[in-house]
């Protein structure tokens, strides 16, 4: 048994722990203490998960906050309407943060990149926009580790990557995309398009880096595969050959959507709503009431390129209308 130390009050030892607490309070006031730096905010580069056989590693090509939802999504309604979704969803009225996630497919005999992300002439530019070999090394891959780089279309944010400085990012890869999304870009009426307009910085941008990259391109019609477990679907109406892509590894299914929304609230609770992207409103429209039904249906998880990084969830029906489920452990081993 312990016996107490003789003088010593409990009073006495009480007042000495005060003292020795009080101390770091004491150093802290000192002149020569320089205030902690702030770091600034971070985003992770990548998120990587087994899907079946497949491994996926979802790569983000960077992040920016940029004017909207309105009118990117719900052209057609006032903006107060959208702005005031936003509040009901506790989000900024007025301003929203896009995704741009191109995935990696490790099928264990391949490589495949879908979408390129922004690149350096994208609808979000460099140093915001544009990261994705940057966030490709940090995931583990470099550029020529990619043996197939497919797309989902043609706009600026997901062809940007394709070169830089005029050369191949991807040196060895081979490229896939849908026939018909090649053909409608080659037609010169695409350079009669709206100036300042998606359409018009798409065009010049595809000029420049899909025509010399035509002799290493496959070109899918729907139901086609990528490789074997990586399927075109076709979700037309955002562009006229617009493809989501089907995954399928061990009984596992995924589906990268592409721009089969551009907002995780907005788009999903109003797919009636006119997205200012489609090129086809209507068409785009019936594609989203389809691939939302089938996504719901099937519980099948997506990557919504668009939607918050690292872009994964689940559509599920909230009446007539639907909400996204971000994943949170789902892919958990």
């Amino acid at each position: 048994m312990f016996k107490p130390v003789e003088g010593i009050t409990r009073r006495r030892a009480l007042g000495a722990a005060g003292g020795l607490l009080a101390m770091p309070a004491l150093l802290r006031a000192g002149p020569a203490e320089a205030a902690p730096p702030r770091l600034g905010s971070s985003e992770p580069p990548f998120r990587r998960f087994r899907l079946g056989d497949f491994e996926i590693t979802v790569v983000s090509d960077g992040a920016a906050m940029v004017d909207g939802p309105w009118p990117i999504v719900g052209e057609d309604r006032p903006r107060e309407e959208v702005e005031a979704l936003m509040r009901a969803n506790l989000l900024p009225p007025s301003r929203f943060q896009p995704g741009f996630s191109p995935i990696v497919v490790n099928t264990g005999q391949e490589l495949v990149l879908i979408d390129t992300g922004n690149g350096s002439e994208g609808f979000i530019p460099r140093p915001a926009g544009g990261r994705l070999v940057e966030n490709l090394k940090a995931a583990g891959f470099a550029p020529e580790d990619i043996d197939v780089v497919a797309l989902t279309h043609c706009h600026v944010d997901h062809i940007g990557g394709l070169t830089d400085g005029g050369r191949a990012t991807f040196p060895k890869a081979r490229y896939v995309v849908g026939a018909l999304e090649y053909d409608f870009w080659t037609k010169d009426d695409r350079l009669k398009a709206s100036e300042g307009g998606n359409e018009l910085k798409s065009a010049k941008l595809f000029r420049k880096t899909m025509p010399p990259l035509a002799a290493r391109t496959t070109f899918l019609k729907p139901g086609d595969d990528v490789v074997g477990g990586v399927t075109a679907v076709p979700a037309y109406g955002h562009t006229p050959g617009h493809f989501a892509y089907h995954l399928e590894s061990g009984g596992k299914r995924l589906l990268a959507w592409g721009d089969c929304a551009h907002h995780e609230v907005a788009s999903l609770a109003h797919p009636e709503w006119s997205a200012l992207f489609d090129m086809d409103k209507e068409q785009g429209k019936a594609t989203r009431a389809r691939v939302y039904d089938m996504a719901a249906t099937e519980k099948l998880p997506v990557l919504g390129y668009h939607t918050s990084f690292p872009s994964l969830g689940f559509v599920e029906r909230a009446g007539t209308t639907y909400r996204w489920l971000p994943v949170t452990y789902q892919f958990a081993e």
